[in-house]
């Protein structure tokens, strides 16, 4: 299987995303490279792609509150049924660790899902940022916090502070 990365420029700096034809494996901020590459993986071309960077675009202009694609997360069952939930929080929400272990029908793993969350390949579209500690605040993220809070600014999940910081000088 042949997974094709390219960089997209966004507001929180360069991402890049990675597909195959069984749907989008990673998106990956500056700041965490920890996702690609791997072996096997080449620079390149592939429908999905195209759609993932207007979608994420969209996005980001505030146009798109829901994403349309076939996503291929690699990760354990659990990692995956964690991430796939996510999905569920709606745009301009916020939800903590334990609601989501809860949702989860697993209200004693709060850490095991913020393990699973840190770990999500799919920042943005699996919208862990959306997740929060229990008492409000923000809490880690594969971004940075300072991108965390622009996405949920962005969302209207907390109220702006300014214009969109330069993230990644």
């Amino acid at each position: 299987m042949t997974i094709y990365y390219r960089d997209i420029d966004s507001p929180v700096g360069t991402l890049t995303i990675a597909t195959g034809d069984a749907g989008l494996h990673a998106i990956e901020f500056p700041a965490d490279r920890w996702f690609l590459p791997r072996d096997g993986w080449q620079r390149g071309d592939h429908p999905l792609l195209d759609r993932a960077r207007a979608q994420l675009d969209d996005y980001f202009a505030g146009r798109r509150r829901v994403f349309d694609l076939p996503l291929a997360p690699q990760g354990t069952p659990f990692q995956r049924q964690v991430w796939f939930a996510l999905a569920t929080i709606a745009f301009g929400r916020t939800v903590s660790y334990a609601q989501l272990a809860a949702q989860l029908g697993r209200p004693t793993a709060t850490r095991a899902v913020g393990a699973a969350n840190g770990r999500n390949p799919l920042p943005i579209v699996l919208p862990c940022h959306r997740v929060i500690g229990a008492n409000g605040a923000l809490t880690g993220f594969s971004g940075g916090l300072p991108t965390k809070r622009f996405l949920l600014e962005l969302e209207g999940a907390l109220p702006r502070t300014g214009p969109a910081p330069d993230l990644f000088e």
